[in-house]
């Protein structure tokens, strides 16, 4: 009987300016992944960057593909290429530790487990990636959680849901929500995934849960996803006053 292969689609949306190491670290990804399973199946999908990312994944032996900018269609196309019965989305600046997939092959011989995801450690110095990594593990408990923890899923099932869907912003969470309804999930604690907690650079924690519980309100309101998605883009967003963004939301929401 043939191995049955496992899909990694992975996603650029960054450009070089904003993270000039990207390009190198793609490879090393790619070879990783690999080191822990040969047969698997990895394909990138690029987002416009202009570092190379797709000529060093192609020459790391990667599928690749690029898109427009927004990771619910770059993580949409991925799916729509794989061939794998697993899927696992990996996010470029997550790491995926040894273990990794031998963890989900783990997992998933419980025919109930539909899916699910990684612990999440944020790298970074001091207090502050130490809260953002509690701040993860309080909602998990909760069944809330997001791209940056490794979303992995049976292709059936994933088929069956829906997929993710190509909108702007919080397209893990809509595919998360419809995943838990569906059946069992796990949240692997060990070996956990690390991430980085660069977006977060310059923010109070407080910011951050009152900008977490804004992004959520609004999206349940039915609030266009390309809306919430140039609302949440950081460059835009930091250092503003919470006044200018509520402005910005009361002026844009008459539009809607």
């Amino acid at each position: 009987m043939a191995p049955k292969r496992r899909t990694f689609p992975s996603h650029e949306d960054l450009d070089r300016n904003s993270h000039p190491e990207r390009s190198p670290r793609i490879g090393g990804v790619i070879h990783d992944l690999r080191l822990q399973d040969s047969e698997c199946e990895i394909i990138i999908v690029d987002g416009g960057s202009q570092d190379g990312t797709l000529e060093q994944a192609e020459g790391a032996g990667a599928r690749t593909y690029p898109a427009p900018r927004g990771r619910g269609q770059q993580l949409a196309l991925g799916a729509a290429q794989s061939t794998g019965n697993v899927i696992l989305f990996l996010h470029a600046d997550t790491q995926l530790p040894a273990g990794g997939l031998r963890a989900i092959r783990q997992y998933l011989k419980d025919p109930e487990t539909v899916g699910g995801n990684f612990r999440v450690l944020f790298n970074g110095n001091g207090d502050f990636a130490e809260w953002l990594t509690g701040f993860y593990a309080r909602f998990r408990r909760y069944g809330l959680y997001y791209g940056d923890s490794a979303i992995f899923v049976r292709r059936c099932i994933y088929d069956t849901i829906g997929g993710i869907r190509p909108i702007d912003l919080m397209e893990d969470y809509d595919f998360t929500r419809r995943l838990e309804r569906v059946g069992k999930t796990v949240c692997i604690d060990t070996p956990a995934v690390e991430t980085s907690s660069r977006r977060f650079d310059g923010r109070r924690p407080i910011a951050i849960v009152a900008g977490w519980l804004l992004i959520h309100a609004l999206f349940h309101l039915k609030l266009p996803p390309r809306l919430l998605a140039r609302l949440y883009d950081p460059t835009r967003r930091k250092h503003r006053p919470a006044s200018s963004v509520a402005e910005r939301i009361h002026r844009q929401s008459d539009h809607v």
